[in-house]
């Protein structure tokens, strides 16, 4: 097993419309999607269709969501066999307005707070060979843990999508903090990632607290990456998008594909960052990954 993707799985209803719908009124679709979602497994799902060997741990419920769930992500090629089927947790839903025009998506979740009968990896499974990189989204705290404990030479990329104390504190270990701007935003105390002192104040906190390696996604933005004395900015990828749902999972994967592949630190950032664009072309989330040549052309010679 080359990567451990450690985190959210979830079963995702995407409803395509015009323009996000006013309160207390219908509104038509003609396109209804549905695939597996969340961080972990569309991270997963995009390194399995990269040719990597890669292995979900996830907790959902015993239910037809989570049997499409464990279907679809075995078809693709992951390693299902420690995702924990918990017989008092429903599986997560998100429910996915996107619109058409904005390219822009309001996701409504279910999602249990805090399971009751959570993930854990208490034994070594039987693989080749343990996993060379570990890919976390805080959401499963106690099979991060385990995972970190039973692989410590594992170089370890933690996805922070928000500043909650378990994420926080999962930054100051992972090797690799990539952070989303709200994370930046709400740990550094800044409103904004547009003004340069911002910029500055954010990185200069991340670094505090990582002291490793820091990135910061902006989506379309682009992203930051490096130390709270020098630091880079990377534009995004100008592509025609019109959904960005899983952008920033899929982002995380190609990233994690990166830091397998030992590729220098703005490599696999740019790389990451097609993978990320590329997908925006696309609708629907895990339906949406792009294949490896693909984003590799588009690292070489796009923008």
């Amino acid at each position: 097993m080359d990567v451990l993707c450690v985190g959210l799985a979830v079963w995702d209803i995407s409803a395509f419309i015009d323009a996000y719908p006013v309160e207390n009124t219908k509104v038509d679709t003609q396109t209804l999607q549905e695939c597996p979602g969340g961080p972990a497994a569309n991270a997963a799902g995009l390194l399995a269709r990269w040719g990597v060997p890669v292995a979900l741990a996830a907790t959902i419920g015993r239910d037809d969501y989570a049997e499409r769930i464990l279907a679809e992500l075995g078809a693709g090629g992951v390693d299902t066999s420690l995702v924990h089927s918990s017989s008092v947790d429903p599986t997560s839903v998100s429910v996915i307005l996107v619109n058409q025009r904005a390219a822009s998506r309001t996701i409504v979740n279910r999602r249990a707070a805090s399971p009751a009968d959570p993930c854990r990896i208490l034994a070594r499974p039987a693989w080749d060979q343990p996993p060379g990189v570990l890919l976390l989204d805080s959401h499963e705290p106690a099979a991060t843990r385990d995972a970190m404990t039973l692989y410590p030479h594992a170089r370890t990329v933690l996805d922070a999508g928000t500043a909650r104390p378990v994420a926080v504190e999962l930054a100051r270990q992972v090797d690799y903090l990539v952070a989303s701007e709200r994370f930046a935003m709400q740990f550094a105390g800044v409103s904004d990632l547009c003004a340069a002192a911002n910029r500055a104040a954010a990185m200069r906190a991340l670094w505090q607290l990582n002291r490793r390696c820091v990135v910061v996604t902006l989506g379309e933005r682009g992203l930051l990456y490096g130390t709270d004395e020098s630091f880079e900015y990377l534009p995004a990828f100008g592509v025609d998008s019109i959904d960005t749902t899983a952008a920033g999972d899929l982002f995380h994967g190609a990233f994690a594909y990166g830091v397998l592949k030992a590729l220098p630190l703005a490599e696999a950032l740019r790389l990451a960052a097609a993978a990320a664009a590329l997908s925006t072309t696309v609708r629907g989330g895990y339906a949406s990954i792009p294949a490896l040549a693909r984003a590799q052309e588009l690292q070489a010679h796009g923008g």
